[in-house]
Order: C-alpha cells, then structure tokens, then sequence
C-alpha cells in the first residue's frame, strides 16, 4: 500500500496577510517622540560677542554642582523652591534694591508697563545629571509661565496659553523670561 501525500496548506496567502497586518499597525500606531526644551539660540555671528555690562542686581545666578545641588542666590535651596524665588527675583513687586530694576515701556494691547531688567544665570558642573538639568530648567519655565499667567489675567481676563498669538506677543515683551547659560564648569559648594 502506498502512502498517500499529506495535504499542505499554501502559506503564500498568510505572507500577504502578514504583511498588510504589519503595515496597518505601523502606519496607526503613535510613537513616542522626544521633545527638546524650547530655547531661542543666538544668531550666527563671525563677530566676537560684544561685552555687555549687566547690573549684578539684574542677574539672578543659578548653579547646579556634581551632586545636583542647587545654589540659588549664593545659598542651597531645594527644587521646589526654585519656581517661587524666580518669580519673586523676576517680578521684584517691591520694587527692592536687590532685585532686577523695571523699565518702564510701552507695548501694544497691554499700554505702559514696567518691564523687569533681569536675568537668569544658570550654570551647571559638567557632572550633572540630565534629570536635574531638566528638572531646573522646567521650574524655571514653570516660573516664567506663571507671571505670564498673572499679566493675562490681568489685562486680557485669560490664561497666557488661550490667548491670541498678538496678546502673547504682548505678554511675551511684559514677562520676558530671559534665561542664559554659561559653558558647563566644575564647581563645588564653596562657590
């Protein structure tokens, strides 16, 4: 007796369906995207920077050492603390001698405002971890983002983010969160 061959099953259809299942669940599928922290880069310039001269009372000096320590101010402060000393250094309500001077100028939709002077210094040591790198630089954007907030509301009755782009232009000028960042260094807790 002889044997008789086995059926097979044609596998070319299953390949194309493969394929098709493949390229659906690519093509549906989201992919987590890295995002960058939004900074304006300077222009290029063959030029050598000019010197500035920056009253010390208009720069607010922030240093994260090798330990992801922060120094605020010359004194070590935790990172929650970081957002309200920002806001207090950049919105100066006092109008105190140690902190940033106010010019006072005129910007469209919001008239005569006065404009603080100051600067964030922030400096980090070539040892510290990115984590806290982003940590500080999202307290400061946060401190930024909340005296934004309070000038929107203010004069136009909304938060910053649901206003027009010519109002956030405006409220851009009043609270201009200028942040700059010295090349990595190696420092420890005695600077």
């Amino acid at each position: 007796m002889a044997k008789r061959p086995l059926p097979g099953i044609n596998t070319a259809a299953m390949a194309d369906i493969s394929f098709l299942l493949l390229s659906f669940f690519l093509l549906t599928s989201s992919f987590d995207t890295e995002q960058g922290i939004p900074r304006r880069l300077p222009t290029p310039n063959d030029e050598t920077p000019k010197t500035m001269q920056i009253n010390q009372r208009n720069v607010f000096v922030i240093k994260i050492n090798f330990n992801d320590e922060i120094f605020a101010g010359g004194e070590v402060i935790a990172l929650h603390q970081l957002t309200e000393r920002t806001k207090e250094f950049l919105e100066n309500s006092h109008n105190a001698d140690n902190l940033p001077e106010k010019e006072l100028k005129y910007i469209n939709k919001i008239g005569e405002f006065p404009v603080s002077k100051g600067i964030i210094s922030l400096q980090n040591d070539q040892n510290t971890s990115y984590n806290m790198y982003v940590q500080v630089q999202n307290e400061l954007q946060r401190a930024v983002n909340e005296l934004r907030n309070k000038v929107s509301l203010q004069y136009f009755g909304k938060v910053y983010d649901r206003l027009d782009t010519t109002s956030q232009n405006a409220v851009q000028k009043a609270v201009p969160g200028k942040i700059s960042e010295v090349q990595p260094s190696t420092f420890g807790k005695d600077e």
